[in-house]
């Protein structure tokens, strides 16, 4: 079993975890806040949220089964290693806990408050069902042969996925819309927080462990950071250089626009 040779390097990276943790769970209020403001969620785009429960909610499951079973992490170090430590702390399973409470409330938010001609579109909840199908299918597979990092891997994998993509609606709504009203930028300077400090606490477990395996065998969490920092910046730039200061821009034909669900401009 894998132990710390730096006490220093392990203090660090239990710093770097909850700062990642409190950087990640908070930057899910300012959109909560704007929108019981607001009374009106009109500017967040839905299929965002919808993507990211079935996000964090895989990544829950890939977390808590790595985190708390002990034949999980048996499986882990026959495969990597007997010496490598787990790469799933316990600020990784607070945060999953909690970003799916937040997203499932943020939906909760999406059914009482004014909508505009905003929906889930149909490529959205396909993207979900075949996903969630996917999910069932592994679990049928993993369970006459008891392979269950494979399964929770499987978990990883969709939740890798999910992040790719939960952050292209939004991205085409601003740019439709020509403008980041609606949408919390303060969210997002914190997610890039967390996906910085995250990143950082891969690196330095591998420091002092001297050994990669960590990001390789945790690639869900090496994804979720890489990719939100990139969406992060992006973001930014949207908010900051293209549309700063402007107003959302009405579209000659508010009926046409609206009956198009946003999604189907990736096909």
């Amino acid at each position: 079993m894998g132990s710390w040779n730096s006490v220093h390097l392990e203090v660090l990276y239990t710093v770097l975890g909850w700062v990642a943790f409190v950087s990640w769970s908070i930057s899910f209020y300012p959109q909560v806040f704007l929108n019981f403001r607001r009374k009106s969620v009109v500017g967040l785009n839905f299929d965002f949220v919808v993507l990211n429960l079935t996000k964090h909610s895989s990544y829950l499951i890939y977390n808590a089964s790595l985190f708390f079973s002990s034949a999980v992490q048996t499986q882990y170090r026959n495969k990597f290693g007997s010496n490598e430590m787990i790469p799933v702390a316990a600020n990784d399973v607070a945060f999953s806990i909690h970003a799916v409470l937040l997203t499932a409330f943020t939906l909760l938010q999406i059914a009482i408050y004014d909508r505009g001609n905003q929906k889930v579109s149909k490529i959205s909840i396909g993207i979900v069902s075949v996903a969630w199908l996917a999910a069932a299918v592994c679990v049928f597979i993993a369970i006459p042969k008891h392979s269950w990092l494979w399964l929770i891997s499987c978990f990883s994998d969709i939740q890798v996925v999910m992040t790719i993509i939960k952050y292209i609606p939004q991205v085409i709504l601003n740019f439709q819309r020509k403008s980041t009203i609606g949408f919390s930028i303060g969210n997002i300077l914190l997610d890039f927080l967390g996906g910085v400090t995250n990143y950082g606490q891969m690196a330095v477990q591998s420091i002092d462990q001297n050994s990669w395996v960590n990001f390789y065998g945790n690639i869900g969490k090496t994804m979720i950071s890489l990719v939100s920092i990139f969406f992060d910046v992006l973001f930014m730039f949207q908010h900051y250089v293209l549309y700063r200061n402007k107003k959302a821009v009405s579209p000659p034909n508010p009926t046409e626009v609206s009956n198009e669900p946003l999604l189907q401009n990736l096909c």
